[in-house]
């Protein structure tokens, strides 16, 4: 393992941490001395997960590829719950259609702050050249995800809706959450192999 994914696995702990204790605060989630906890936990796993995804990485490298890309994803889906809960805020609105807009939104946003990460960490991809078709690639990749993304996130909050009393906003949490990892394993694949293929 190199020292910049041990640096880069100790930031996005950090931030992960950061970010999540922000969506929990908004979920009115209070636990003592959550930040600190969070702080401390969030780096410490991120290191033992890449370092053991790292040894089995040497046998299989998309082990490693894909602990990275994991990392990564978790700091992005941090990022879209935090923007999806601004945007629930400052709206007041948390299902319908200003939902689905607002997790189109949240979700743009946390994918383009990831291709940066994905490109030169994650799949090590140091060319380019080539760059503008491998940008429309990662687009169009992003937007079929984009599509998985809110369409099941709208599917759990305005189809099935609230079945056990929880509230709109964690709801809409939970949507998001499950949305994230259904799309993860597409957007793994398509840019693997197709936008940051060797």
């Amino acid at each position: 393992m190199k020292k910049i994914d041990i640096i880069l696995a100790l930031i996005t702990g950090e931030v992960a941490a950061f970010f999540f204790l922000g969506v929990a605060r908004n979920l009115k989630i209070e636990i003592p001395f959550l930040g600190w906890i969070l702080a401390i936990l969030f780096p410490v796993l991120s290191i033992i997960g890449l370092w053991v995804s790292f040894l089995i990485g040497k046998k299989f490298l998309f082990i490693f590829q894909a602990a990275k890309f994991f990392l990564i994803g978790i700091l992005a889906t941090l990022v879209d719950l935090t923007i999806l809960n601004l945007l629930i805020q400052i709206f007041q609105v948390a299902t319908g259609y200003y939902f689905s807009l607002f997790k189109g939104i949240s979700f743009l946003f946390a994918t383009l702050a990831k291709y940066g990460g994905d490109k030169f960490w994650a799949f090590e991809k140091k060319e380019t050249r080539g760059i503008g078709k491998e940008f429309s690639q990662f687009l169009a990749v992003t937007f079929i995800g984009l599509g998985i993304n809110v369409g099941v996130a709208s599917f759990i909050v305005n189809a099935l809706g609230s079945q056990d009393g929880l509230s709109k906003e964690l709801l809409a949490n939970v949507g998001g959450i499950i949305a994230a990892f259904v799309v993860a394993a597409w957007n793994f694949f398509g840019y693997k192999f197709i936008v940051f293929k060797k």
